[in-house]
């Protein structure tokens, strides 16, 4: 089931139109009062959310669903007519896992909803544990050397994919498109930003996060090297 939350009908009843004759079951809202009435009956396997909605606006629900452990591993991809790349950068930090500007092509977005399914299907590792750093996904909660270290959601999904590939280097190119999205155009330095801050917060738990010049980064394991 995909949820799609756009209060312009022409666009939502082309959308559900589109998606239920793709093998998908679509149903859209106008408002977000009525999607989340929706969400507290059935949850969906992916929401289309506009950001510039009446009542609510599309990030504030974004911000929401993440912030529920009922809600926050739903797969979220962002519809908008904002193409600026602050306000795609700040959607995909907040949790995000595409971000699709208007006009677009409907079958590019039913390509990427697929692709979306596909990266976010598979059941990952729970709980990782390196040094005295341990990350436990189902909580979402990162510990260091035992106290509790707040991260934003894509500095935890970016720590979370080092450590599932501890001692293994992985490319910027790699991480942007695991982490910020397969179509995402911005910079590398929008993975050495974030690696920075998340060694600042880790504190001496974060040197274990090596830069491998010219390539990536790894996290290394030295107990098990």
């Amino acid at each position: 089931m995909i949820y799609i939350v756009e209060d312009d009908a022409s666009i939502r009843e082309l959308l559900e139109y589109s998606f239920n004759n793709s093998g998908f079951e679509a149903e859209g809202f106008a408002l977000p009062s009525e999607f989340w009435t929706a969400l507290g009956h059935k949850k969906p396997d992916l929401i289309l959310l506009d950001i510039m909605l009446p009542e609510e606006d599309g990030m504030h629900i974004l911000n929401s669903l993440r912030g529920s452990s009922s809600t926050s591993s739903i797969p979220v991809i962002m519809l908008t007519a904002k193409s600026d790349e602050y306000d795609k950068v700040m959607g995909l930090d907040r949790g995000a896992d595409d971000y699709v500007t208007k006009p677009f092509s409907i079958i590019e977005l039913i390509s990427r909803v697929k692709a979306v399914l596909r990266r976010t299907s598979a059941a990952p590792e729970t709980e990782f544990t390196v040094g005295d750093l341990n990350l436990n996904r189902d909580r979402h909660i990162v510990t260091a050397n035992g106290k509790e270290v707040a991260l934003t959601y894509k500095e935890f999904e970016l720590l979370s994919m080092l450590m599932e590939n501890k001692n293994i280097v992985l490319e910027r190119d790699r991480l942007l498109k695991n982490i910020w999205g397969y179509d995402f155009d911005g910079e590398t330095r929008t993975v050495d930003v974030h690696i920075r801050t998340l060694r600042s917060k880790l504190g001496d738990s974060g040197k274990c996060i090596k830069t491998v010049r010219g390539v990536g980064y790894k996290l290394e394991d030295k107990e098990n090297e």
